[in-house]
């Protein structure tokens, strides 16, 4: 059984909890501490306040693990705000968080909550069937590198990639009852 661990200091963590607690062959555990990062086999960086998750995570002395984490080969999820977290690049020259992920991201990109929304699409490496997609503040990828798989897009904008073992999608799946991308996430561990 995998252990995937959700990074539980701000933000949708106990829905991600939720989510994993409804799959078999995985179990969900909130992770706090630089103790935590070791007992896991992935991790997902849950929808939130990025410059706030940021904050903590210095805060609780877990940036630097977790980045040397993620870069020995630790499959990661970022989703929404986890995605900015994992950018190497921020448009507007904000300061990065992890900066482990090849692609630039524009912060509240669709505009504020009040401009949040729901679609739906099928995304052909995640599943056949279309899958809801919820937007709230969200960002997207602007640009990436060429090691960055497009998952996809979304009336032109990129809202999912895939780099190695890392996935960052820019809503928030753990808001529906689709567990098609946590089974993709999931299947990044074998």
């Amino acid at each position: 059984m995998k252990t995937i661990g959700v990074l539980a200091l701000q933000g949708s963590f106990r829905e991600h909890l939720r989510a994993l607690d409804r799959m078999s062959g995985v179990r969900g555990v909130p992770v706090k501490s630089r103790s935590g990062l070791e007992k896991i086999d992935g991790l997902i960086l849950p929808g939130g306040e990025s410059t706030a998750q940021g904050r903590l995570l210095r805060d609780f002395d877990l940036l630097e693990p977790l980045g040397a984490r993620i870069r020995r080969g630790l499959p990661v999820w970022g989703t929404c705000a986890g995605m900015i977290l994992l950018a190497k690049r921020i448009a507007g020259g904000e300061p990065t968080h992890l900066a482990v992920m090849d692609i630039s991201v524009r912060r509240n990109a669709y505009g504020g909550q009040l401009d949040s929304f729901t679609d739906s699409a099928v995304i052909p490496a995640v599943s056949q069937k279309p899958i809801p997609l919820v937007f709230i503040r969200a960002p997207w990828a602007e640009k990436t590198g060429d090691g960055v798989q497009r998952l996809a897009a979304l009336n032109g904008k990129i809202i999912a990639v895939r780099e190695g073992k890392m996935l960052a999608t820019s809503f928030h799946p753990e808001l529906t009852d689709d567990l098609s991308f946590h089974r993709y996430f999931a299947g990044l561990m074998e």
